[in-house]
């Protein structure tokens, strides 16, 4: 369980369809709401941007990574939490500057337990 109030929505965003689910049952044994994306610009194209309170997204995806998503999702929801992933640590050599949106930052494999701290602490940092 998170120390969080119930509501909080969290999306996920990756091309991997088993860590989708993986990510998918970790976040509601903690209460959070979860919406699943394939793509970034599935997530673009669809009306959850809005409702969303943090964006977890792999990095490494085909078409539009997770650093161009990043960059859009804070063009229209500035401040937005967001946790990245990756499977290739040396890709985060390459993270874009980002302004003041840094995002926490995963390479896989991780734990859970520090993924839903990491969450937790980003909500409370952005609803603060």
């Amino acid at each position: 369980m998170t120390d969080q109030p119930p509501g909080f929505v969290v999306a996920v965003v990756d091309d991997d369809r088993g860590i989708l689910r993986s990510l998918e049952y970790l976040l509601e044994s903690a209460d959070y709401a979860v919406r699943l994306f394939p793509s970034g610009a599935e997530l673009l194209d669809s009306s959850c941007l809005r409702e969303i309170d943090c964006l977890i997204s792999d990095i490494d995806m085909p078409g539009m990574d997770g650093f161009e998503l990043l960059r859009l999702v804070h063009a229209a929801r500035p401040g937005l939490p967001a946790i990245l992933i990756t499977g290739y640590p040396d890709t985060l050599k390459r993270l874009p500057p980002l302004g003041g949106n840094n995002p926490r930052l995963f390479t896989k494999p991780f734990q859970g337990p520090e993924l839903l701290a990491a969450v937790s602490d980003a909500l409370r940092s952005y609803r603060g």
